[in-house]
């Protein structure tokens, strides 16, 4: 017999449709480089139209401007009547590095730290057993009891009892704690290279990542320069280097603080650097040293990594340089906090981040 098959037609992209969306990948990568600033990203656009040609006589920067304002990728508004990107274009940028650092992922339910214990959770597991005092309704199988009832009563007058009833394991999900350091001192962008564009990019899609596939987990942000503030998710395109030294002491003090509030047994410290710490405050005044490991700050600093392995709260250090005396310092630090560390390019800072944070924490 001849049949047919019918699915969802799906028109094909006009020119002009696929001219936007090559443009819109490229004006996303320059908003993040830029920190947000769309009219420098727009001119650094224009700049690269008039070296590679990317738009044509049908299709140009004017064009795809108008587009971004209509498709609400971009505002004009406030007192100075300043141009800024939308939700929707820090939701793009979020998704955007999410694929380009950890490929294409499929969204999993509530949580996916699986361990090898039954209890309280969200999935429902394979293993059966007797109704237990305090059990909850939804974990009866109504199929298995009904069975049960069968058996043990008989067809003829049909009866159900506590001791027919039958109910199926939850399978126990670990939930995790994260905080996620971000070094912004002035040398994340020294001697030509930019490394808070990638640090920006791995953060975007670490928080994509957890509110996606692990909407259990929580995931705080913090970066630290002279001192260190915890900002949003929304603000990290905006994330820019500052005139800074590297206050990491202040960074762990403030990420042991709020992992203090948070519930779960599981809780972890990722950190992205590219120096050593340089700057701690005391009292109202700022201690420096840029030259060497001084030793009050670098002190102070392994206190801290101690003092967060007695609280059960791995460090896990990234940095993304390879002097020797700086993985010296990383190699102590990682060492009285029984933590972990990876000395990583650029390029490989995602896919670590991905993999440690993957790794289950198989505590209760």
């Amino acid at each position: 017999m001849v049949g047919y098959r019918f699915t969802e037609y799906i028109p094909p992209k006009t020119k002009e449709e696929n001219k936007f969306d090559d443009l819109l990948k490229i004006f996303l990568e320059l908003v993040t480089m830029s920190g947000g600033d769309v009219a420098e990203s727009l001119s650094w656009l224009t700049n690269l139209d008039k070296q590679y040609n990317l738009t044509d006589k049908d299709y140009g920067i004017g064009n795809f401007i108008e587009d971004l304002k209509s498709k609400g990728y971009i505002s004009e508004g406030g007192e100075k009547g300043e141009i800024t990107i939308t939700p929707k274009s820090e939701q793009k940028i979020r998704t955007s590095a999410l694929d380009e650092i950890f490929g294409k992922l499929k969204k999993s339910g509530k949580g996916s730290h699986s361990t090898n214990y039954t209890g309280v959770g969200d999935e429902q597991g394979s293993d059966h057993r007797a109704f237990e005092f305090g059990d909850g309704i939804d974990q009866i199988s109504i199929t298995d009891s009904l069975r049960n009832a069968q058996i043990n009563n008989g067809m003829g007058g049909f009866m159900l009892t506590e001791n027919d009833l039958e109910v199926i394991e939850n399978e126990y999900k670990t939930q995790t704690s994260t905080v996620l350091m971000i070094d912004i001192s002035h040398s994340m962008i020294l001697y030509g290279e930019d490394r808070i564009t990638p640090a920006k990019k791995v953060a975007m899609a670490l928080a994509e990542l957890i509110t996606k596939n692990y909407k259990k987990d929580t995931l705080d942000i913090i970066v630290f320069g002279n001192d260190a503030w915890q900002i949003e998710i929304k603000d990290l395109p905006y994330l820019q280097v500052g005139p800074y030294h590297t206050n990491t002491i202040a960074g762990l003090e403030l990420a042991m603080d709020l992992l203090r509030r948070r519930k779960n047994k599981n809780k972890q410290i990722f950190m992205i650097t590219d120096g050593k710490p340089t700057c701690m405050k005391q009292g109202i005044n700022y201690y420096k040293n840029s030259f060497g490991l001084d030793p009050q700050i670098l002190n102070k600093t392994l206190n801290l990594g101690a003092q967060c392995r007695r609280l059960k709260i791995p460090v896990t250090t990234f940095m993304i340089a390879s002097d020797p005396y700086l993985k010296e310092f990383v190699r102590e630090f990682t060492e009285v906090n029984n933590g972990r560390a990876y000395y990583s390019d650029l390029n490989g800072l995602g896919d670590l981040i991905f993999e440690d944070y993957k790794k289950n924490r198989k505590k209760r």
